[in-house]
């Protein structure tokens, strides 16, 4: 058997310990330490453990012939903080290669390289001794779009270097000056191209910021939308906040109503009550003690974020996109709210509506493979954020959202107000956020595709993630 073959040609070329086997002790903590159960539910044959990248390398070189003549596949995982199945594990026909072990951080030349299995709350730390931040993660644990990005863009706009083992287990640099291309599509086009194995982010002097979230309670909330749409569309919008507006439901406080809403507000200088963010901060009736509102360092903002997430439960992320305009996003809070009523019951419910602008000054900054242009004007990405606790519950939950996202689109192509992209770090796997691209990228990256990895092995060998053929 294929895999069984390959299983031994791996432990001749890897310690033992860099090999989990399925039902080892070993594999049940590895494999039970992602984000969502809903990977964890997938068991690889083996999880391999690389140490460096010329390791990684290895890997590549010894899978590639499994994959183009035998059909095996495997995933990659990062750091595992992408709930959708399949995205960074791998199930029982194949192996899934984890990435945790290969950590450093370097700081020179005001560029900070981060290597692929480090976690963002290290790196922070790194930064803060020498007074430097980054565009990273708004969470210690992983993430897409940073507290910074009104004024530096998406993460991927920041990466100005991408350390990347390619099929043939080739090891090359890429950036603005070598294969530039694949620097390109590697910012938008998934895990496609080959295996980043270390990232080289632009530094900024930074220093406390304000920031915090705030508690408070529905019928305040179509305000809070129109507010936020005022503020994005203005000609002098402010590049230095970071907003974040939820409504939820947790089934926890059913008894109370269950449904309450958060603004997570930053701005991003030394700046106290900054007046931008006082009609989100002054919302009423507030739950008063819950408000967080305070000067933050990056990596106290970080921690926070990531205290609100906790591995080993199920849950499922889906997005979509549509222009600034409050009606929109009002009538998708009203479908949404609709649409989870039967879902109620279910134990351990929570769900959450939350917005999360792209603003001009965003859009401005961004180069890359999203296609998202200034002159389109301000974007709000909707999220629809799902935890529950039974897998029983899987495929109503899943469908139930699936659905209320159709009619969120559906009824924002009526207004002329929907948008295509969808943000890959929030998609579902019923989702190809890539699909969104226009037909010349697409078509552009399918050649990069061919041109890197010739021999398709992140195309059939790696089925997890987002595919472009």
């Amino acid at each position: 058997m294929a895999i069984s073959k390959l299983i031994e040609t791996l432990q001749q070329v890897f310690s033992a310990d860099q090999i989990a086997t399925a039902s080892t002790e070993q594999f049940e903590k590895l494999n039970q330490s992602y984000l969502s159960l809903l990977q964890s539910d997938l068991e690889p044959v083996a999880i391999i453990l690389p140490r460096t990248k010329d390791e990684v390398a290895t890997f590549v070189r010894t899978i590639q012939p499994f994959v183009v003549n035998e059909g095996v596949q495997f995933a990659i995982r990062g750091a595992g903080q992408q709930p959708s199945p399949g995205c960074s594990n791998m199930d029982s026909n194949g192996v899934t290669l984890d990435l945790r072990l290969i950590t450093g951080i370097q700081i020179k030349d005001g560029v900070v390289s981060r290597d692929a299995g480090e976690r963002w709350g290290p790196v922070y730390e790194k930064l803060a001794e020498q007074n430097f931040e980054i565009t990273g993660s708004r969470s210690a644990l992983g993430g897409g779009l940073s507290f910074f990005s009104s004024d530096e863009g998406f993460i991927c706009d920041n990466i100005v270097n991408y350390e990347v083992v390619l099929s043939n287990g080739d090891i090359v640099e890429a950036n603005a000056n070598n294969n530039s291309d694949l620097w390109r599509a590697l910012r938008g086009g998934g895990n496609n191209f080959g295996i980043v194995t270390r990232f080289d982010l632009r530094t900024f002097k930074q220093g406390p910021f304000w920031g915090g979230a705030v508690f408070y309670f529905p019928p305040s909330f179509a305000g809070q939308v129109q507010a936020y749409c005022d503020e994005l569309n203005k000609r002098d919008a402010s590049n230095k906040t970071h907003i974040m507006a939820s409504q939820s439901y947790n089934a926890a406080f059913a008894e109370l109503g269950g449904h309450f809403c958060i603004n997570q507000l930053y701005y991003t200088r030394e700046v106290e009550k900054p007046a931008v963010l006082e009609p989100f901060v002054n919302v009423q009736p507030q739950i008063d003690p819950m408000n967080s509102m305070r000067m933050l360092t990056l990596k106290d903002a970080a921690n926070k974020q990531a205290q609100q997430s906790s591995d080993g439960v199920r849950c499922a992320y889906m997005n979509t996109t549509v222009k600034a305009d409050a009606a929109t996003l009002v009538a998708a809070l009203e479908i949404f709210t609709a649409g989870f009523q039967p879902l109620k019951s279910l134990e351990g419910m929570t769900c959450a509506f939350t917005l999360q602008a792209y603003p001009v000054s965003l859009l401005e900054k961004c180069d890359s493979s999203l296609e998202l242009k200034a002159e389109d004007g301000a974007l709000v990405s909707i999220l629809l954020l799902n935890w529950w606790k039974n897998k029983a519950d899987d495929d109503l939950i899943i469908g139930t959202f699936r659905r209320t996202l159709e009619k969120i689109d559906a009824d924002a192509t009526a207004r002329g107000t929907a948008v295509p992209y969808k943000f890959m770090n929030y998609a579902y796997n019923f989702q190809n956020p890539i699909s969104s691209y226009s037909t010349a990228l697409h078509d552009k990256l399918r050649e990069m595709s061919k041109c890197y990895d010739p021999s398709g092995i992140f195309q059939k060998g790696v089925t997890g993630g987002f595919k472009l053929f």
